[in-house]
């Protein structure tokens, strides 16, 4: 049983570097992205491709699927900076299914359905770091999500940080101030993906192989429910969010209760769990965090998250 908790703690770590990405994207840039498993399998298929074919180590990897995340971060965010909302939504949905089938019909590359196996554990300093003793892992894992959270939080707090939050609350106010709002919105898709392609890499010698299955719509899903959940704008409350929605998805293995609930309840509870909170508390568990000329104000306990 403890060791299905570091399983649970290891995968949170994980989600928790996506759903950081995903912050930065809505709940700084208020753009309603659904393109996090899109970036988080190019992240994990470059580590396991790099790893297996060309013979990189893992921390040569990383570098390559941050830079390879971003670029197709680039991509997605030009095109769609004129949409809105739910058409933002539906465009964004539509890049992550296209990097699932591309990945699942190029045999040649990705092995297709068959996925790639056999991706060699990282080492560090001639010791290796071995997922299914989970310690070490749970650690660099933490480890990883520690830099990001403090990146992000010094982002937050600086001009960049401040002007995506003008851009959020009101683009044409934004834009008559002198802020070049296509340019915030397209580094806020990089970020988002960058980060979501490290949690890739990750993902990728955890499990020691890759497959187009694990990176479906449900995942961009899950990772909107844990930024809704923790509260937009909010890094910290990101990473609660994360460990939470992991709980909960884990919580019929843990109870013993897998033969009684389906699969499928997963999905219906992240669900109820988006219309709970968009009633009952808008602004998250921890609301959002503002930032006012670098210095931490009040947390916001009115309004909806936006």
């Amino acid at each position: 049983m403890f060791n299905f908790f570091l399983l649970i703690l290891i995968y949170s770590g994980i989600y928790a570097l996506m759903a950081l990405g995903q912050n930065i994207i809505t709940g700084y840039g208020g753009l309603l992205s659904l393109t996090q498993a899109g970036f988080f399998a190019i992240g994990s298929y470059a580590t396991a491709i790099l790893t297996t074919r060309f013979g990189w180590s893992f921390w040569a990897t990383l570098p390559a699927a941050l830079i390879l995340s971003a670029f197709f971060g680039l991509l997605i965010g030009l095109p769609t900076l004129r949409l809105k909302g739910d058409y933002l939504a539906i465009a964004t949905l539509g890049f992550g299914e296209i990097v699932r089938n591309v990945l699942n019909n190029w045999d040649s590359v990705t092995r297709g359905p068959m996925g790639i196996q056999r991706i060699p554990m990282p080492d560090l300093f001639g010791f290796t770091i071995n997922p299914y003793k989970k310690y070490a892992f749970l650690v660099m894992v933490f480890v990883f999500v520690g830099i990001a959270y403090v990146i992000f939080q010094r982002l937050a707090r600086s001009r960049m940080g401040r002007a995506l939050s003008a851009v959020r609350e009101d683009e044409i106010a934004a834009q008559s101030m002198g802020i070049n709002i296509t340019t915030y919105k397209v580094f806020a898709f990089i970020l988002g993906a960058s980060v979501a392609g490290l949690a890739g890499s990750l993902q990728a010698v955890f499990s020691l192989s890759v497959t187009p299955g694990t990176y479906t719509f449900m995942v961009s899903v899950m990772v909107l429910c844990m930024v809704v959940l923790g509260g937009m704008g909010n890094f910290k409350a990101s990473i609660l969010g994360a460990f939470i929605i992991q709980l909960i998805s884990y919580f019929p293995q843990l109870t013993g209760l897998s033969s009684v609930i389906p699969p499928q309840f997963k999905q219906i509870l992240f669900g109820l769990i988006l219309v709970v909170m968009m009633i009952w508390r808008p602004q998250g568990l921890l609301g959002r965090e503002e930032t006012r000329y670098g210095k931490k104000v009040a947390k916001s306990s009115k309004g909806g998250a936006r």
